[in-house]
């Protein structure tokens, strides 16, 4: 909790200077940020290595690397595509010692990570974020993105590019919002 405690301020101090999440978001950060993160690692117990694709001020990825650390071989790549979150990123990683690793790139030209979830929030329309997490869930991972109450929407529009199993299954932090999980992924018509 102390850690989860730290990674607040940080993040409340750092969005006074640089907008990471909106700030009439901070007071309900426990439950709009830190649940909606943390309910993953029990919709993927065993999982021990997470790749959260544009990670911005660290939802799910940096509330995952607080609950994850001490576990052996845990990881949690954060990758982000703008150099300020990604000092940002960084900062929380190094102060608070978290088993991660943050990176300055596109999601989908992380080629040489291989983890166990692929995880989002808040980054693309299902569409696009199939395209992203494509790369990984070849190489065997698992994906589970936090979506909004549009999800189902998004996925009819994703079936038109890709072809994909899936389970939908209700956030418990929120009743509008959704988890997409997906297993398998292929893309059926060119973008």
């Amino acid at each position: 909790m102390a850690e989860l405690d730290r990674f607040r301020d940080m993040l409340t101090e750092t969005n006074a200077v640089m907008n990471l999440v909106g700030p009439d978001t901070l007071p309900d950060f426990w439950s709009r940020h830190a649940w909606d993160s943390a309910q993953l690692l029990e919709m993927e117990p065993e999982a021990r290595t997470w790749a959260d694709l544009g990670a911005g001020a660290g939802f799910p990825g940096l509330i995952l690397a607080i609950l994850l650390k001490g576990n052996p071989d845990a990881h949690v790549w954060l990758i982000d595509s703008l150099g300020k979150r990604c000092r940002f990123l960084s900062a929380v990683v190094e102060t608070l010692k978290l088993p991660a690793t943050v990176i300055h790139g596109r999601a989908e030209d992380q080629n040489d990570i291989d983890v166990d979830v692929v995880t989002a929030r808040a980054l693309a329309p299902m569409e696009r974020l199939l395209g992203y997490a494509q790369p990984y869930l070849q190489r065997g991972a698992q994906a589970v993105f936090l979506k909004g109450e549009r999800a189902g929407e998004e996925l009819r529009e994703a079936r038109k590019s890709w072809q994909f199993t899936h389970e939908l299954r209700p956030s418990q932090s929120d009743p509008r919002g959704r988890i997409v999980c997906i297993g398998s992924v292929r893309r059926v018509r060119p973008h």
